[in-house]
């Protein structure tokens, strides 16, 4: 009889033997892809902030030496760096860049950050299904619900109000109220089905460029706006809503009214 042991055929000890999970290898690549995503927001971030210190230090230091007083240069530095972070704050958007949401969209989003600290809940960019069109702010607060599309017209053409007919120029404009009336109602409709009761969703154009005769102007169900007077109509809704109903309007038309992107 042979005194060795026999070995388990193909078996090499030095190899240790591998498993091959293809569920395990798309979660290490989905972990790998968000940590390299945080990484370069986290580097992006830290660049803005060296470049702001960088800036408000050179503003210091030059506005010291021409006063020849460092307190004054550390103020303009300080007034500087707050400028920069307004500035920043102002331009950052939820919507995704690759969405490359509009300058009025940008600029309605700016006010209704304001009203998000006097809590408002926002959401941009939301598609309506069984529609075609896309509801750019959909807003709930105490004063009710509102559905915000933002538009960017030439500041060279009047806006006028002939005949329940909205003119910017000599264009007849009624078409994009009755789709901005269209997908507040669609809106409307989604949200009540998934809270189980009725809530009203108040359809605007927020307008930027041309000059108007109004703040705000009610025309074919839908409420013509300055664009830089959006807050100042928000508060002009009659509802009186409770803290818990804002939630559940925002949790039902977070889930209603999918993200555009």
């Amino acid at each position: 009889m042979n005194g060795s042991t026999p070995s388990s055929e193909g078996s090499d000890p030095k190899r240790p033997e591998t498993l091959f999970f293809p569920n395990q290898r798309k979660k290490n690549d989905t972990s790998g892809t968000r940590a390299v995503y945080g990484s370069l927001r986290s580097n992006q971030s830290v660049r803005r902030w060296t470049l702001r210190g960088g800036v408000a230090t050179v503003v210091s230091v030059l506005t010291g030496l021409l006063t020849s007083d460092w307190r004054i240069g550390v103020t303009f530095g300080i007034i500087v760096l707050v400028g920069m972070m307004v500035h920043a704050s102002r331009r950052e958007s939820e919507i995704p860049r690759w969405r490359r949401p509009s300058a009025a969209q940008r600029r309605t989003e700016a006010q209704l950050k304001v009203m998000k600290r006097l809590g408002y809940r926002v959401l941009h960019a939301r598609s309506v299904p069984g529609g075609n069109g896309q509801i750019d702010h959909f807003i709930v607060g105490r004063r009710g619900a509102f559905a915000i599309d933002s538009e960017s017209w030439d500041k060279r053409l009047p806006l006028r109000n002939k005949l329940e007919q909205l003119y910017h120029g000599r264009f007849n404009k009624n078409d994009r109220i009755d789709e901005a009336l269209e997908e507040a109602k669609r809106a409307e409709e989604l949200i009540n089905n998934a809270l189980g009761r009725e809530i009203k969703v108040r359809a605007s154009l927020a307008i930027y460029g041309p000059t108007m005769p109004w703040d705000s102007h009610r025309l074919r169900g839908v409420d013509i706006i300055t664009g830089t007077r959006v807050r100042k109509w928000l508060r002009t809704g009659r509802d009186r809503l409770t803290e818990t109903e804002i939630e559940e309007i925002y949790q039902a038309a977070e889930k209603a009214l999918p993200p555009r992107y």
